[in-house]
């Protein structure tokens, strides 16, 4: 049986928390986030560990994080940089920042041959997300376009210390993603869930599914994100900011009817560090889990 690559985004500064947040320890033997989703990968039957990091940090990253897990997973290492694009495409020298998300997955096209799924290192998942993306990804081994995404329902995404940016989505009758629309301010406001735009609040249904980065594909997924990356260079490549996203090409194959992608609902609470004010909130969630039986209290 094939067992799907877990293929985590870990290249990025947290701006707003302020640090290198991937690397911050918030388990009882200084585990990171990233420990927990690998530990939750791994126990859901994921075979192999892709990396993105910026190269400015490998040795730390390789200190701190890799070490742990040499004897228990193959792991291996990619690096996003501004300079890494297709042969061919020319940017504008003084961009100093990488090009998103569909940029960093793309840096993994040599590195993963099968079933992969894709999330960010600093969001905290839970046990049953893995799962149910496992298990979707196992089955759809040798076939095309036939992709996922876990969606969390918007109330258990939210943070108590200031609003949130999700991925606001729709389905079809099948539970096939229709559309993903950025929402950059979700917050409880009065007992309700809205996001505000343009000064005006539009409630959000508490369990409405949204993306959270965890999605799955199969490899043509890298040649579609790589043709898609160099039209936008064409377009963009001289602006200084601009990004590209997963969630913009994934909208993009399903509305040129190259791919389907399903919603995979799941109960578990997300939670991260999106302000410095969650932390000590994250380490009291991990030690609830831990007492629960969820996670043994040292994981590797």
């Amino acid at each position: 049986m094939i067992q799907p690559t877990l293929f985590i985004m870990a290249a990025g500064m947290g701006s707003r928390y302020g640090g290198l947040k991937q690397l911050d320890g918030i388990g009882p033997f200084g585990e990171t986030i990233m420990d927990y989703s690998v530990y939750d990968a791994l126990r859901a039957g994921f075979g192999k560990i892709v990396f993105v990091i910026r190269k400015d940090f490998e040795a730390d990253f390789r200190e701190k994080v890799l070490s742990k897990y040499a004897d228990k997973v193959s792991c291996e290492v990619c690096f996003q940089a501004t300079d890494k694009v297709p042969e061919g495409c020319s940017f504008n020298p003084d961009r100093t920042k990488p090009w998103g998300t569909g940029h960093a997955v793309l840096m993994g096209k040599e590195l993963v041959h099968e079933p992969f799924a894709v999330i960010n290192a600093d969001d905290f998942y839970g046990k049953e997300s893995f799962q149910v993306l496992a298990d979707y990804l196992r089955g759809i081994a040798g076939t095309e376009g036939q992709y996922c995404m876990v969606g969390y329902r918007v109330c258990n995404t939210l943070s108590e210390n200031g609003t949130v940016s999700r991925g606001v989505c729709t389905t079809d009758a099948n539970g096939l993603l229709t559309d993903v629309t950025e929402r950059t301010k979700i917050e409880e406001k009065n007992g309700e869930i809205v996001y505000t735009e343009n000064d005006v609040d539009t409630p959000l249904a508490p369990h409405t599914p949204v993306s959270m980065n965890m999605w799955g594909f199969t490899p043509e997924y890298f040649l579609y994100t790589e043709q898609a990356f160099r039209e936008f260079l064409a377009e963009h490549g001289q602006e200084l900011k601009s990004e590209f996203y997963i969630p913009s090409l994934v909208n993009r194959l399903i509305r040129e009817g190259k791919a389907t992608c399903r919603v995979l609902d799941t109960p578990s609470k997300w939670f991260g560090v999106t302000y410095a004010e969650d932390r000590p909130q994250v380490m009291m969630k991990i030690n609830k889990l831990i007492e629960q039986g969820v996670y043994p209290a040292r994981l590797f």
